[in-house]
């Protein structure tokens, strides 16, 4: 996904386009790693030096519920960043930084059985630890 099919989401939902939300998803696609709201707003206040906390936070929270971002927990922060695809993968997270990369294997294929009358419907799969960069 990028930008302009973000901004085309957005608009098919009925919310409006705005320099704001455009400034917002620029900065994600960007970065391309996991950033906390507090991120967000440091990148965006040069820009817009009214901008509140909870503006970012609202449209963290729009953007999720769209479908556009995704979200983690690092130390104890929920961090967001562009939904890369529609397609299963699972991925590497750097502690850190919060880049990411991709795993080119499911672990679900090593789950032979589940506890009877479960059905599972979805999985996520996360591993956490230090990128090149980032090494103590």
């Amino acid at each position: 996904m990028n930008i302009a099919a973000a901004l085309d989401i957005l608009r098919e939902k009925g919310y409006k386009f705005t320099g704001k939300r455009a400034k917002m998803l620029e900065i994600f696609v960007e970065e391309n790693r996991y950033l906390s709201a507090k991120n967000a707003f440091q990148f965006m206040r040069d820009d817009y030096p009214n901008l509140s906390v909870d503006t970012i936070y609202r449209n963290i929270k729009l953007f999720e519920k769209l479908d556009i971002l995704e979200s983690t927990e690092i130390k104890g922060e929920t961090r967001y960043r562009y939904k890369c695809s529609k397609d299963h993968h699972h991925q590497i997270i750097c502690t850190d930084c919060g880049t990411v990369q991709k795993i080119e294997m499911c672990p679900m294929e090593a789950v032979s059985t589940t506890p009877e009358g479960f059905t599972i419907t979805h999985h996520k799969f996360e591993i956490y630890g230090y990128c090149e960069d980032c090494k103590p």
